[in-house]
């Protein structure tokens, strides 16, 4: 289930960032584990929803794709969702992992008399998908175990139509410190190539080789999509390098707006590539120069 990161500070949708620092202040001050009757579970959470709903960016991108009152973004019809909950997620690059707790950390700071509250660090994990999964979103779990965390495991929501290279941050799922605010996970994703489909933006490639006659005549042609196979009509006089378009059977959109339902898909692009026969027989030959003789 997702988040609702908004509920969660007990804010409104369009609250201002004045509003929110001050509910998340409110929550810090009774639920952080250092203080009297605390709660470790409730103070990480809202520290989670601050460090989102704080951040402009970050912000936009989770009202983008929904929170739990909007029922979240549901990846398409891989059936394979994206659930932003836990996450504050981004795809910036590695070399800015982390986000600035100097704000959070201030507002901590003014809790408990001026100390500095410590951040736990940021691990950092690769996973590969295979290319279907990167185009209908996936979800994948990984275990952590190093000298920095005890052994756990992460599920990750893989988001419809990443691309190769792509991180996906999980915010607090990082070095957890006694006291302290937790660090952050963040997952590389390595696609594998697929062997005739390519991607470009919203929309799959392919080349489709025709015989010569197919060409001429026309043909029905027998195409295995994501999706299963399907019958492509190819038109009678199709010339070398032209491309027919299959609707609906690319990379699902993301929603426009919290709330929004998904918006369909891309679309398949296939270029047809005439195959010319290096050497002809002589009843070819013999029909080749009839055509000829046809002005064709």
């Amino acid at each position: 289930m997702s988040k609702d990161y908004y509920k969660i500070l007990g804010v409104e949708k369009n609250a201002s960032e004045e509003e929110i620092k001050k509910a998340f202040r409110k929550l810090a001050h009774v639920h952080h584990p250092d203080k009297s009757g605390g709660d470790e579970a409730k103070f990480k959470e809202a520290s989670e929803a601050y460090a989102v709903l704080s951040d402009k960016k970050k912000r936009a991108q989770y009202d983008t794709f929904g929170s739990a009152g909007a029922g979240g973004f549901q990846g398409g019809q891989g059936g394979a969702g994206f659930d932003p909950s836990g996450f504050g997620f981004d795809f910036s690059g590695f070399n800015n992992a982390g986000f600035d707790t100097g704000d959070l950390g201030d507002i901590l700071s003014s809790i408990f008399g001026g100390r500095r509250v410590r951040r736990g660090r940021d691990i950092a994990v690769d996973i590969e998908l295979s290319f279907q999964d990167s185009v209908f979103g996936a979800e994948r779990k990984v275990v952590i175990n190093s000298k920095l965390v005890k052994q756990k495991e992460v599920s990750i929501n893989v988001p419809p139509g990443i691309e190769d290279g792509q991180m996906i941050r999980l915010t607090g799922q990082g070095e957890t410190l006694e006291g302290g605010l937790p660090g952050d996970l963040y997952v590389k994703v390595h696609v594998r190539k697929h062997p005739y489909l390519r991607k470009e933006g919203y929309n799959l490639i392919m080349d489709l080789e025709v015989k010569l006659t197919e060409a001429l005549l026309g043909a029905d042609k027998i195409i295995h999509t994501l999706d299963g196979e399907i019958t492509l009509k190819v038109p009678a006089g199709t010339k070398h390098g032209t491309i027919l378009r299959v609707k609906g059977r690319g990379v699902p959109h993301a929603p426009m707006h919290s709330g929004a339902k998904n918006s369909g898909r891309g679309d398949l692009y296939i270029r047809i590539s005439v195959q010319i026969p290096e050497k002809l027989s002589k009843d070819a030959r013999k029909s080749v120069e009839e055509l000829k003789k046809l002005g064709l």
